[in-house]
């Protein structure tokens, strides 16, 4: 080596760039989606404020899923006939609510129809 600190440059090949921006898309594109979900959570929630606003501004009274009143027609005739886990199949399709709420509506609709 002549004279001062020389700087020693590392060649790069054509795999080697490919491999590095493979792992930033990598790293980039983990971080953008746990944004996105942090983001769309947000977003959901002020939607569902806003609904309940405007629900609540004209006066219009959402059943409770496990109040009688939640559940149609149709899943009291089957829980009447005896059918309680189609029942609660039929009740969780129509409102979207998840296992345990679906069968403690069923439960509730059918405690409150025993003599």
């Amino acid at each position: 080596m002549s004279g001062g600190g020389g700087v020693m440059l590392a060649i790069l090949e054509l795999g080697d760039f490919v491999v590095i921006g493979v792992l930033i898309a990598v790293l980039a594109g983990g971080s953008a989606m746990a944004l996105a979900r942090t983001s769309d959570a947000r977003r959901l929630r002020r939607l569902d404020r806003k609904l309940d606003l405007i629900l609540k501004h004209l006066n219009i009274a959402v059943p409770d899923p496990a109040a009688d009143a939640g559940i149609s027609a149709e899943v009291q005739a089957l829980a009447d006939a005896g059918e309680k886990i189609q029942a609660i199949k039929v009740h969780r399709e129509q409102t979207g609510v998840g296992l345990k709420e679906a069968k403690d509506a069923v439960d509730a609709y059918l405690t409150g129809r025993l003599p």
